[in-house]
């Protein structure tokens, strides 16, 4: 398209770029008011200790992660097992649970006055300590490992199996031969998986806050609602952000610039599923394993104390069903309407400008969710005060934490239209209202959905900016599990979270049904 854009869509696309980068400019801009003394507290020696203490979670649950899902992925993509799709829907169900749900059912399990602490007493078996780094590795573990598990299925189903039969031929058992030339394939699998669970840990405030290990998300929280300057909550989030930044730049140079294509002319074949025979028991008894830890395990905590709550009368669940539903409702509304103009900017006006402005539309999504509520928050006391304590500051928030889900589906979708409908259209007279409405619009119409209900399942979720950013009073589903479980109340916990269990659980399917290539048959 050569045809230059209107004027309002250059307003439309600049306003929600500039919406997009407001919070990480507006920390920038606090960090440069910092004076000496500021950056002397920042690096005092309870800084470094939060350092280290992030850093080696992050690196514990990634090489937990990998260990897990290393072994889960070849059996469901090039072995025989009994059931492969049936397996790899099971083993990416964890990815439906919010970490402070994976928390909560490890306290309602094994925490003071949990589940499963009289029997063990009982038969005078060893309770385990879930407080602390055990309890916070063994829930980032379960909630993350799906991450490393897609990835390393998407890089085995890639790989020609020409190379391993090549290695095969020249006299490597199939062990060495998986060692030596089916995993170093997968140096990009590795790197993709551990960015996205390192990543993960590093933003996690739920998991960590319940379980009392400290890391830079729960102090950064506890500073800013115990402290009264809250400066140096500021200050800690900027670190986060550095954090964050270097663990970016230091997976681009990990991962290198070796090429891992086949150079061979041709087309690649699948590769013939590998017969486990005396195996495939070990195996269906590892993914049981892998299951009953991860979805069985909170799928029964989560019903004793729900049964256990309907008994007791506990709190009802219908108000914070409903105020999440109408706040995630307001949020996804919010979010497709901001995507529209990026995404026809850059779609049918692609220019390095416009590209740059859909990029912009990344900058919220890119720093951690309590530095961005944090962000938020002191923007709205000092600049925005008739919004601070709003419903509208909840769904800002919303909207630049995830603009960029709506963004790449309505593209995505836009892509897949042809621009010579609307033209024609208008070549028949139509208004561009008219065009809009009776042939833009509706041709559109599932990939605006697809996002809406994208966005609308996250926000479900989030808890961060909620706890920070919603109105007094406003309670959802994913504040009252977290306010509950801090407080012991797991009855009360339970039943929102089976709700919130439940519909994240449709975010997962539409994720699983939409994962690329095919398993051996």
């Amino acid at each position: 398209m050569t045809r230059r854009a209107p004027w309002w869509l250059w307003v439309a696309g600049v306003a929600m770029a500039a919406l997009a980068l407001l919070p990480a400019v507006y920390l920038v801009v606090r960090a440069s008011d910092a004076d000496a003394d500021t950056w002397r507290l920042l690096l005092r020696d309870r800084t470094w200790g939060l350092l280290w203490r992030t850093l080696g979670l992050a690196g514990a649950v990634t090489a937990c992660a990998a260990a897990v899902s290393l072994p889960l992925a070849w059996l469901t993509s090039r072995t025989d097992l009994p059931g492969r799709r049936a397996w790899v829907v099971l083993l990416c169900v964890p990815l439906a649970l919010p970490t402070f749900v994976s928390g909560y059912v490890l306290l309602a399990a094994f925490g003071t006055g949990g589940a499963l602490e009289e029997p063990l007493s009982r038969w005078g078996l060893p309770v385990p300590s879930v407080y602390g780094f055990p309890g916070a590795l063994l829930a980032l573990t379960v909630s993350t490992y799906p991450y490393f598990l897609l990835a390393l299925r998407a890089g085995l189903q890639a790989q020609d199996p020409a190379w391993l039969e090549g290695a095969r031929s020249l006299g490597l058992t199939p062990a060495r031969a998986f060692w030596r030339v089916t995993v170093p394939l997968l140096r990009p699998a590795f790197a993709s998986g551990a960015l996205l669970v390192g990543l993960y840990v590093l933003s996690d405030f739920g998991a960590v806050a319940l379980l009392q290990y400290d890391t830079f998300s729960r102090a950064i929280y506890v500073q800013y609602e115990g402290a009264y300057d809250r400066t140096y909550a500021a200050r800690l989030g900027l670190a986060l952000v550095v954090v964050t930044v270097a663990v970016l730049v230091l997976e681009v140079r990990l991962r290198g610039r070796a090429g891992y294509h086949r150079s061979a002319k041709g087309a690649s074949r699948a590769a013939s599923p590998v017969r486990l025979g005396r195996w495939r028991v070990p195996a269906l008894l590892l993914c049981g394993a892998v299951v009953a830890l991860g979805v069985g395990l909170p799928v029964g905590v989560l019903v004793f104390w729900g049964v256990r709550g309907l008994s007791g009368a506990e709190a009802p669940v219908l108000g914070p069903a409903l105020n999440s539903v109408f706040a995630s409702a307001l949020g996804a509304v919010a979010a497709v309407l901001g995507a529209l103009p990026l995404a026809f900017l850059a779609v049918r006006h692609p220019g390095r400008l416009t590209v740059a402005l859909e990029r912009a539309a990344y900058g919220g999504y890119a720093l951690p969710p309590i530095v961005l509520a944090l962000s938020l928050v002191f923007l709205g006391v000092q600049a925005l005060p008739f919004l601070y304590g709003t419903l509208a500051m909840l769904v800002l928030a919303y909207l630049v934490r995830f603009l960029p889900q709506a963004v790449g589906v309505t593209r995505s979708s836009l892509l897949q239209l042809n621009p010579h409908l609307p033209e024609a259209a208008a070549s028949l007279g139509q208004p561009p209202s008219g065009v809009l409405r009776r042939v833009t619009a509706p041709l559109l119409r599932p990939g605006l959905l697809a996002g809406a209900a994208l966005v609308f399942l996250t926000a479900m979720k989030e808890l961060p900016a909620t706890l920070l950013l919603a109105p007094i009073g406003f309670e959802t589903l994913a504040t009252r599990v977290w306010s509950a479980t801090a407080e012991g109340r797991f009855a009360e916990a339970a039943l929102p979270a089976l709700v919130l269990l439940a519909v994240s659980t449709l975010g997962v399917g539409l994720l699983v049904s939409q994962e690329g290539g095919s398993t051996p048959s």
